[in-house]
């Protein structure tokens, strides 16, 4: 059997994945809920800013054509699209509220 892909890996890879309205990758942004790598596949929990956003569904093929790049071959690979909790900037990494100046001074 195939070793479990790391999760941090996953997470790395998924920083190739830029929102075009923020111009930042969806990591940073706090978009990225969950990640569980195991022998059997790749899922991702993944939220967008606002339930009107209007890159969603570019977002999500995205994220899986990048997996699909960086994972072992025939990854099964699941994205989950879920809005609770709804985002909020509080998500953010630090990088992320420094580039928007929301950064604490």
């Amino acid at each position: 059997m195939a070793e479990p892909v790391d999760e941090d890996a996953v997470r790395e890879a998924l920083r190739a994945v830029q929102d075009p309205e923020a111009g930042m990758n969806i990591v940073d942004l706090g978009l990225i809920y969950g990640v569980t790598a195991a022998q059997d596949g790749v899922a991702v929990q993944m939220t967008m800013t606002s339930a009107a956003c209007p890159v969603a569904e570019m977002l999500v093929d995205e994220v899986r054509e990048v997996l699909r790049r960086t994972l072992p071959a025939g990854t099964p690979v699941d994205v989950e699209l879920v809005w609770d909790p709804p985002w909020t900037p509080e998500r953010m990494s630090g990088l992320a509220r420094e580039h928007f100046g929301w950064a604490p001074r």
